[in-house]
């Protein structure tokens, strides 16, 4: 499976690669409209994931089959959510989110895909009953957080690494609360984790306070009470807001 990916065969330009490479006069008249196709492309994600209810989002290497620990893993956590009335988000891909979407659709979850064109990938994987293909990755990253309570992160490449890292820019700068990042694969993450605290922390560049924003573990059991614990917190925060909403108007 390595092969495949790493031999990256070059296909049509995508959407994203026009919009980011395009300089020539030509552009001048067809970006305007671009902006319409991505708006439609919030739309679009906006109207199919509105009534989705408490979702979790699994990410993860595209480049692990079925025999893979952490495949087992995620498919094992697919469904720990979904009987615990979650929804499972995934980037739609084969690997890991593939496993996500296979265990929540076994236990009768509502099982999410979010596919992005790329030049040598194609299509969603047959576990995701509601499936999605976006051409910006801007639009779909802000599907993954504006619909999901949690990230659990499973070990990936550079793509897992950019969800991660932009999930704890928004936390750290207080654009989402109460939502947990967990990463799950101890062995894996351990020498980022060392990294993070000896030569990022270690310098100055993020406060100590800041790598508690994360957790690493290899239990489902325990990925699965953090997560419950932080929907509990935000059902009450989001109960108490709207009381306190409610009591304005009638002292108005």
């Amino acid at each position: 499976m390595n092969e495949d990916f790493d031999k990256k065969p070059r296909g049509r330009r995508t959407e994203d690669e026009r919009f980011l490479a395009s300089r020539e006069a030509a552009f001048v008249h067809t970006d305007t409209w671009r902006v319409l196709r991505i708006m439609g492309e919030f739309v679009e994600g906006f109207e199919e994931l509105a009534a989705l209810g408490p979702a979790v989002t699994i990410f993860g290497s595209a480049r692990v089959g079925e025999k893979d620990s952490m495949y087992r893993s995620a498919r094992d956590l697919g469904k720990a959510l979904g009987e615990a009335g979650f929804s499972v988000i995934t980037g739609g891909g084969p690997g890991i989110m593939e496993a996500g979407n296979r265990g929540a659709m076994e236990v009768g979850a509502k099982s999410v895909g979010l596919g992005i064109e790329l030049p040598f990938e194609a299509g969603i994987n047959e576990y995701a009953d509601t499936a999605i293909m976006f051409r910006y990755f801007f639009v779909r990253k802000t599907m993954f957080v504006k619909y999901a309570q949690a990230f659990v992160i499973f070990p990936g490449g550079f793509g897992t690494m950019d969800e991660l890292f932009e999930a704890l820019t928004l936390i750290q700068t207080g654009k989402v609360r109460n939502f947990p990042i967990i990463l799950f694969g101890a062995e894996y993450w351990r020498g980022l984790l060392e990294w993070l605290t000896t030569s990022m922390a270690g310098e100055g560049k993020i406060s100590s306070a800041d790598l508690e924003l994360v957790t690493i573990t290899d239990s489902i059991e325990e990925t699965l009470a953090e997560i419950t614990d932080s929907s509990k917190l935000r059902a009450a925060e989001e109960k108490e807001a709207r009381e306190k909403t409610r009591r304005a108007v009638e002292e108005d």
